[in-house]
């Protein structure tokens, strides 16, 4: 997947600063939700791993909502290193979800993502390249994509925004509008019955990269951390 985008200083100037300012990081959002109230160039949410992000399997889940048009490209959860978009979750313009490993992307027709909380997860190994997204609990069809690849460590992980370069180039028009919740991530592929629980609200193993009763996290911008009523 090849993307066209824009340049913002004020938003490289913010995204430098936060990632700067990390003894500012607040910890946990349990029972919370991160809401984007406006499209912008300068709104993010950087995450702070539990552990280096070196990846040769992963789940990673989030709950979502958002008013946003169909035909326009949001960028749902951004991974980036100084020389890759490492781990990209993309709706596309044509509906499609997308995600990308360091390079061209792999496409699936998923239920619409709308105004009412979807519960998304993404899973990836790289024995097999099996990949696939869940909806709600359920499974699309497995995709192959690059198998015996490994995600990089050493990059910065944004909600809300895609840096076009480590450390800057953020573009309003791709920018997240909505809301997410839930965000947990493990190095390694869950099972079915695990998605399956966490999806429905059950206990789960919290994960072991990002747990979100525990995440460290930099809100910058127009971001809002609100109670999940």
């Amino acid at each position: 997947m090849v993307l066209v985008r824009g340049h913002s200083l004020l938003g490289a100037i913010l995204l430098c600063s936060v990632l700067l300012l990390v003894s500012s990081n607040e910890v946990g959002l349990a029972g919370k939700v991160l809401v984007f109230p406006y499209e912008t160039d300068f709104s993010f949410v950087t995450l702070k791993p539990r552990m280096a992000m070196e990846l040769r399997a992963f789940t990673l889940c989030l709950r979502v909502a958002t008013e946003l048009p169909a035909d326009r490209q949001i960028i749902l959860f951004a991974y980036r290193t100084a020389d890759y978009d490492e781990l990209n979750v993309w709706r596309e313009r044509d509906g499609r979800v997308s995600f990308t490993l360091s390079g061209d992307g792999v496409f699936f027709h998923l239920p619409p993502i709308t105004t009412f909380r979807t519960s998304l997860c993404l899973t990836w190994e790289t024995n097999r390249g099996l990949a696939a997204f869940w909806v709600d609990g359920k499974r699309s069809s497995y995709q192959v994509y690059k198998p015996g690849h490994t995600v990089q460590p050493g990059g910065t992980v944004l909600l809300g925004q895609d840096a076009d370069k480590h450390l800057g180039d953020l573009e309003a028009t791709q920018s997240f509008v909505g809301e997410v919740t839930d965000l947990n991530m493990w190095d390694h592929v869950l099972s079915r019955s695990a998605i399956q629980a966490w999806h429905y609200g059950h206990r789960v193993p919290e994960g072991n990269v990002f747990a979100w009763a525990s995440i460290e996290y930099a809100p910058s911008g127009n971001v809002l951390v609100v109670d999940d009523d």
